[in-house]
């Protein structure tokens, strides 16, 4: 009896696995291999084509719409595939290090007690208001992203914010949608974005912030209903845990144990003098950094230097000693390990394209596909394409070097106004960036806030759909008025 009882059980557990394997979603590495893959198998089916680059005044390369040309396409040898990923790791080597030096700074702050009595004093402030700084929280990244345009800064908010998350009882994904959403949005909007807003504007020869008012408005209505859908989430995972989409995770578990703990009613200690100066010192260089980005053009590459430096500092001041900083350091780079690869992994799409001299004929083919279409879905069909390339030029300011000499133009026999192209633009490349898996610094950050992509995208698809209407409407209105 007991041994049929115990095939039995055997036999549901192999039942079981098979229905996992067969409607699990595969690990992230899988799913960017595959596209690699892909990648290369349209190397050998979409022919070559290329267009003539421009170097500008201002050290841009654009391109000349007039000049595409069919050419020999470079089919993806067995070498070529082999190469792809270390080369995207290459190529993505700014993301790939700024991840990793934003995971070491973090894992010194841990180790000196500064995150423990953050998290502690933040959390007794709002326990019982977590919407509102939640929507204050968003509103102030959306803000600076609108006004800069720095998407990436989302790297930098998760960590900050993630303790304050947890010991809140919300869950991760709740502290990666605050940066990520708000900062997307912000972004997408552009009302004064210098790249996506302004690089696109001045490509397609449109005085530069011109359209402010409506792009207002999309700032407003895209930042408010991403507040509103992320606190609906967050308020369901704290009347329940169980609703968590991370709910059963380990590492998910373990973050509720180390942040709760540090946000109990009554601190186990007093911050020491020499935490107390380092943590002036930190504050010190977030101002530092802050006035990098806003005057002096930092980007990734000057921010993790200054990640390195304010590691090591604050880490001295609140009296780690130095095997105790390198392991602080060390631990924080394990910790981000994974992001960091999959930011490199992701960009292996890319290089197979561009080596296989099919991307310009993908561009050219967008054009023509949106050349066909009526005038009144014309828009809409640009801002369809432009997402499309989103997955596969990730970067904001490249895929309007490239886009926007062609659809500025085609804008203008279409009857299309150049105004109306750049939102398009816009919209159609700044919501992919928190979608797809190509992206670097997405992946880097839900990586660091310890976010599954699988179970972000499960998270996000409602909001983006919310958001895909909304483009549409927008564009729709744009069109049928003639905005300029």
């Amino acid at each position: 009896m007991n041994s049929r009882t115990d095939k039995s059980t055997r036999e549901q557990g192999d039942v079981a696995a098979k229905r996992r394997w067969r409607f699990g979603v595969p690990h992230i590495y899988i799913i960017l291999f595959s596209f690699i893959a892909l990648g290369a198998l349209a190397t050998y089916l979409v022919p070559g084509g290329s267009y003539e680059r421009i170097d500008g005044p201002d050290g841009r390369t654009t391109i000349d719409p007039e000049s595409f040309q069919f050419i020999a396409s470079q089919p993806t040898t067995l070498v070529d595939f082999m190469l792809a990923i270390p080369r995207g790791m290459v190529s993505a080597a700014e993301v790939v290090i700024f991840t990793l030096m934003i995971g070491g700074l973090f894992g010194v702050l841990k180790a000196t007690g500064l995150v423990e009595h953050a998290v502690e004093a933040l959390s007794k402030r709002f326990s019982n208001r977590g919407p509102v700084l939640i929507a204050v929280l968003m509103g102030t990244f959306s803000l600076v992203a609108t006004l800069i345009g720095t998407q990436e800064l989302a790297l930098v908010y998760v960590p900050v914010i993630l303790p304050l998350i947890i010991a809140l009882k919300y869950d991760s994904i709740v502290a990666a949608a605050i940066a990520l959403c708000a900062t997307t949005a912000g972004f997408t909007s552009g009302i004064l974005n210098p790249i996506n807003t302004g690089l696109g504007q001045k490509l397609a020869g449109v005085p530069l912030w011109s359209g402010f008012g409506l792009r207002a408005v999309i700032f407003v209505v895209t930042v408010t209903i991403a507040i509103v859908f992320v606190i609906r989430y967050a308020n369901k995972v704290r009347r329940d845990q169980t609703l968590s989409l991370m709910h059963g995770s380990p590492a998910e578990m373990e973050k509720r144990r180390d942040y709760t703990e540090a946000s109990r009613d009554e601190p186990s200690h007093k911050m020491t003098k020499r935490q107390r100066a380092a943590a002036v010192v930190a504050l010190g260089f977030f101002a530092v950094l802050v006035f990098g980005v806003l005057k002096l053009g930092w980007f990734m590459m000057e921010m993790a230097g200054l990640f390195i430096l304010v590691g090591a500092i604050v880490g001295v001041i609140s009296g780690l000693r130095g095997a105790e900083l390198a392991e602080a350091f060390n631990d924080g780079f394990r910790a981000v390990l994974v992001g960091a690869l999959i930011a490199g992994i992701a960009r292996g799409v890319a290089v197979v394209l561009e080596d296989g001299q099919i991307l310009d004929t993908i561009v050219y083919a967008l054009g023509e596909a949106v050349g066909g279409l009526p005038a009144a879905l014309a828009a809409v069909g640009m801002f369809v394409g432009q997402m499309g390339l989103n997955f596969i030029i990730p970067s904001g300011s490249g895929q309007a070097l490239v886009t926007m000499p062609i659809m500025a133009p085609l804008a203008d026999i279409l009857g299309v106004t150049r105004q109306t192209a750049v939102l398009a633009y816009q919209l159609g490349d700044g919501f992919g960036n928190i979608l797809f898996p190509t992206s670097g610094y997405f992946m880097a950050t839900l990586a660091i806030a310890g976010v599954p992509w699988q179970k972000w995208v499960k998270f996000f698809i409602p909001l983006f759909l919310i958001w895909f209407v909304i483009a549409l409407i927008f564009l729709v209105f744009a069109q049928v008025t003639g905005w300029s």
